[in-house]
């Protein structure tokens, strides 16, 4: 590894005693295993410098590098979920979640603006019970979208889904799959722009629900993007899949999205599709 080896935490330099680094300055990529200064990473929009591998973002960071400064207003903050099953484990989970992430839920709803223009938002968050979609989650998307009416805003959900629909609310998550298309069918009719920001990983019910059903579907290099995972669907079909298969490359050669945006170009990319859309 050069002329140095890495241990937990520390550089060894051959030859000579262990240099203590201080913990979190480094982060290695999970693509490439480059080592990458955290204040380089961040300020690269935790993009991998050297392969391109596109990191995973939480809520406030994609409101940060999506929303103009200052102008993100939170809607329907404080709702929680409830143990409808009363599955084991799961009211420990959800506030284990909530203490790591800060969040109530693994969506954030609100409005705020890109380029001036006025939009409503809508996050999920995979690092909340990954991002899966129960009865909070569609209630909030579903709550975004008839803001979106309400005002006559755009609206652009974002997606950080891989968790699909949540297992321990049972049939109650599912019915989220179509409370939520519903709620964009409405939209449609109303003649209001839906962006879908696809990132990775997004599956299962949320992308068979709302995530795909954008006027204009964007997404993120390299993005996982589905229902079913490859490794799934190749030991059900028992034949050897594509590829990169269900990766957002694939996707956009096939036309199942419409364009695949680096990070750095995303806000400049939907800046000219709402100025174009709605001048």
């Amino acid at each position: 590894m050069g002329w140095f080896e890495r241990t937990y935490n520390k550089i060894k330099k051959r030859g000579k005693k262990t240099i203590d680094i201080p913990h979190g300055l480094w982060t290695k990529c999970t693509n490439c295993s480059q080592l990458i200064y955290n204040k380089n990473l961040k300020e690269n929009l935790k993009v991998c410098p050297k392969c391109n591998y596109h990191f995973y973002l939480g809520v406030r960071e994609r409101i940060e590098i999506t929303l103009d400064k200052n102008s993100f207003n939170e809607y329907d903050s404080k709702i929680s979920s409830d143990d409808p099953l009363i599955f084991p484990g799961y009211k420990e989970k959800l506030s284990k979640d909530g203490k790591k992430t800060g969040l109530d839920e693994a969506a954030l709803i609100g409005e705020g603006k890109i380029g001036e223009i006025p939009i409503t938002l809508g996050i999920t968050d995979f690092h909340f019970m990954g991002g899966s979609m129960g009865s909070v989650v569609g209630e909030k998307i579903t709550l975004a979208i008839e803001k979106a009416i309400e005002k006559r805003y755009p609206l652009l959900l974002i997606s950080g889904s891989g968790g699909g629909a949540r297992m321990q609310e049972g049939v109650i998550s599912l019915m989220q799959m179509a409370k939520t298309s519903a709620a964009v069918a409405k939209l449609k009719r109303e003649g209001l722009l839906y962006i879908s920001l696809l990132t990775h990983p997004t599956m299962g019910g949320v992308m068979a629900s709302f995530a795909s059903r954008g006027d204009i579907i964007l997404a993120e290099p390299g993005a996982l993007v589905g229902f079913a995972g490859p490794r799934v669907i190749k030991q059900t079909i028992k034949q050897q899949i594509p590829q990169g298969f269900q990766q957002a490359e694939f996707l956009l050669k096939h036309g199942g999205i419409d364009l695949v945006v680096e990070r750095s170009k995303i806000r400049p990319t939907l800046i000219r599709i709402l100025d174009f859309t709605l001048s």
